[in-house]
């Protein structure tokens, strides 16, 4: 039961950077974070979700064109925290970013989130 819920909240928070217009990403961000939300980018510490919103909207408005940000693995939750991992394609096999994420839980919604991103490689054609 705690790995769905995970999962859920990861997949909401994963849907904000696939959202079909910027409008709807902070209703997105709204379902699955807290509002004090915790979030360890690669810029380093912030909070909040207009802090998270800021994050998700400059990986939208990637140079290369708007991508697709994917979970590519399970969530596997040991205990408190649920990790997964993810992949960032931009259109016609443009850059691509992949990483971990790690996030915590609290009362169904993410509260915390640290993003170990990878290397950016070009897509496998």
């Amino acid at each position: 039961m705690q790995e769905e819920t995970a999962r859920s909240a990861i997949d909401t928070f994963i849907s904000a950077f696939n959202a079909s217009d910027d409008t709807y990403v902070t209703a997105l961000l709204s379902q699955s974070l807290t509002s004090d939300v915790v979030f360890w980018g690669p810029l380093g510490r912030s909070e909040g979700i207009a802090a998270v919103e800021r994050f998700v909207l400059d990986i939208r408005r990637h140079p290369a064109g708007t991508g697709t940000m994917v979970r590519c693995s399970a969530v596997d939750m040991p205990g408190e925290w649920a990790r997964y991992q993810w992949v960032f394609t931009t259109p016609d096999g443009g850059p691509r970013l992949a990483g971990t994420d790690v996030v915590h839980l609290r009362r169904s919604l993410i509260d915390q989130v640290i993003v170990f991103a990878g290397e950016i490689e070009p897509s496998a054609s």
